[in-house]
């Protein structure tokens, strides 16, 4: 994550980040995620049934998609410098627009939209994240993420 100082995170907004580097979304990242959820419907877990589909193949999970933006923000997003701890503060408008097949590769691309203090010492961001993927035109998922952060 890029780190600025806070007074200058406002400079930011509205000015897209670099990429992050690309992920692979395979079979076993699938099936851990089915695992953990216990979300095992046949679309992502059972590859010959989801062959018969619309899809052509076993599909990441909605939520799998989305448990990786943590991940990215990491690598793309901005935020203040002197900060002791970010905490997710939720999502707006979250909209899954491409199922991510199998042995894709996703990669997310961050713009800060908004920088407000929500009390002394602490900044309230909301950062747009588009999630690609490779080689396709239409992200999987766009999304408004909302982050605390708590400065000293």
């Amino acid at each position: 994550m890029l780190t600025v100082p806070a007074e200058k995170l406002s400079d930011y907004v509205d000015q897209p980040m670099e990429p992050t580097d690309w992920v692979l979304i395979d079979q076993d990242r699938i099936n851990g995620f089915a695992d953990v959820t216990m979300d095992h419907q046949f679309i992502h877990v059972d590859t010959e049934k989801a062959a018969r589909t619309p899809f052509g193949s076993t599909i990441a999970h909605g939520y799998l998609t989305m448990s990786l933006i943590s991940h990215f923000l990491g690598q793309c997003a901005v935020g203040p410098a002197n900060s002791v701890m970010a905490i997710n503060y939720g999502s707006d408008k979250v909209r899954f627009l491409q199922p991510v097949k199998v042995n894709s590769e996703i990669r997310a691309q961050a713009t800060l939209l908004e920088v407000s203090t929500k009390a002394p010492g602490q900044l309230l961001t909301k950062t747009r994240i588009s999630i690609e993927i490779k080689g396709e035109e239409t992200p999987a998922m766009v999304a408004e993420i909302l982050s605390l952060f708590v400065i000293s």
